[in-house]
């Protein structure tokens, strides 16, 4: 088996060293013993740049398996079977999601030492935008029709799914602090079970800094936002967890992919998010490239409302959410990178640019035409 030198996407859409070591061929042949059906491994094929874990395909006797391996302070057991309960519940409705195998325990979430490793079958089709990065946009107007109604199938399917909250922040897209009537106070009461993100707290003016973050749209939205029915999300919706028939224009999904964010939100969290991952071009607000591609975010609409209908309301929302719809996951890759991996500089970039910086965008020209083509949807 081989260990290809392997390099991770980094914040700013360079190629780094990755945070966590890459899966080795020891650690993966020892993994796999507990899952004899599979056969003995041969080699790995391919390492995903993911930079917030470990993963990568594998060849075996019988054929080839997608393993990923976590930090047990990123994801315990609990937190994983919280992810993998959510994937059976849409794969039961119908969803094309790779199934996560048991163990010869029966058990889809498996720790060793440190770690914690999840197997899933391969994904079905072409993983044509496997190398993109998230925040790089869609170059296809067809393949984002297709997300869009994917994604819509997905929330049909999530529907009646009511399980608890996330046991967990960090690396979690959730939507506490932009439903709450007071962000500041929402926030205030969860630091001390956030010892981490209070740590980094320390050091900055945080609550005129979030205030700045969500000024002027969290008071315009939130009333709103607050009545939105519950409903389980995907929370990265990027054409870099879909897989597809071909590489054509036309082509359509074979497989959704990475449910590691998915949390209890409501559907238009998951809209947005989408348009947030697929239709901005954030690596490129410093280069005077026009960052904003509101045909993506159209298409997007477009696709969704093919499938499950959106009026008038639900729309303006939509747009008066997209500045917001980032923070609280803005607040946990903070936590990521200032508890979990001591990177200071990563967790500034993740504060300044990322949760201030994006929602400031949205006060730009370009920022204020994207959301105006969202509205024009209505």
């Amino acid at each position: 088996m081989n260990d290809p030198l392997h390099l991770a996407h980094g914040l700013a859409g360079d190629n780094t060293p990755p945070d966590w070591p890459p899966l080795t061929a020891s650690e993966v042949d020892t993994l796999l013993r507990n899952y004899p059906t599979l056969g003995a491994p041969i080699r790995i094929d391919w390492h995903s740049p993911r930079p917030l874990s470990a993963a990568c395909l594998v060849e075996t006797t019988t054929g080839v398996v997608f393993v990923k391996r976590h930090h047990r302070s990123v994801r315990s057991i609990a937190t994983l079977n919280e992810e993998h309960r959510f994937i059976a519940h849409l794969r039961g409705h119908g969803m094309p999601i790779p199934a996560v195998l048991n163990d010869t325990q029966g058990h889809t979430a498996v720790a060793l030492g440190d770690w914690t490793y999840e197997v899933h079958e391969p994904a079905a089709g072409i993983d044509l935008y496997r190398e993109a990065i998230s925040w790089s946009p869609l170059p296809n107007g067809g393949h984002a029709r297709s997300a869009g109604r994917l994604l819509a199938m997905l929330h049909d399917s999530s529907d009646g799914y009511d399980a608890a909250q996330r046991n967990t922040h960090i690396l979690v897209a959730r939507s506490e602090l932009i439903c709450s009537p007071d962000p500041i106070a929402a926030l205030q009461g969860q630091l001390q079970a956030r010892p981490g993100l209070a740590d980094y707290l320390q050091g900055r003016d945080w609550p005129a800094d979030l205030a700045g973050a969500l000024v002027p749209w969290h008071a315009v939205a939130q009333p709103r936002l607050a009545l939105q029915p519950r409903l389980w999300t995907h929370g990265d919706w990027h054409v870099s967890n879909l897989c597809w028939n071909d590489d054509s224009a036309n082509a359509h999904i074979t497989a959704a992919l990475d449910f590691g964010l998915a949390a209890a939100n409501f559907a238009l969290f998951d809209l947005a998010t989408a348009i947030e991952r697929n239709a901005i071009a954030w690596l490129a607000l410093d280069t005077g490239i026009d960052a904003a591609h509101p045909d993506v975010a159209r298409a997007l609409i477009e696709g969704y409302r093919q499938q499950r209908p959106l009026n008038a309301a639900d729309i303006h929302l939509l747009a008066d959410l997209l500045p917001l719809v980032h923070v609280d996951f803005a607040l946990s890759e903070v936590e990521y990178f200032h508890a979990i991996t001591r990177s200071r500089a990563s967790a500034d970039v993740a504060y300044d640019t990322f949760l201030r910086g994006h929602a400031a965008w949205f006060g730009t020209a370009p920022g204020r035409a994207l959301l105006q083509a969202i509205r024009d949807c209505a």
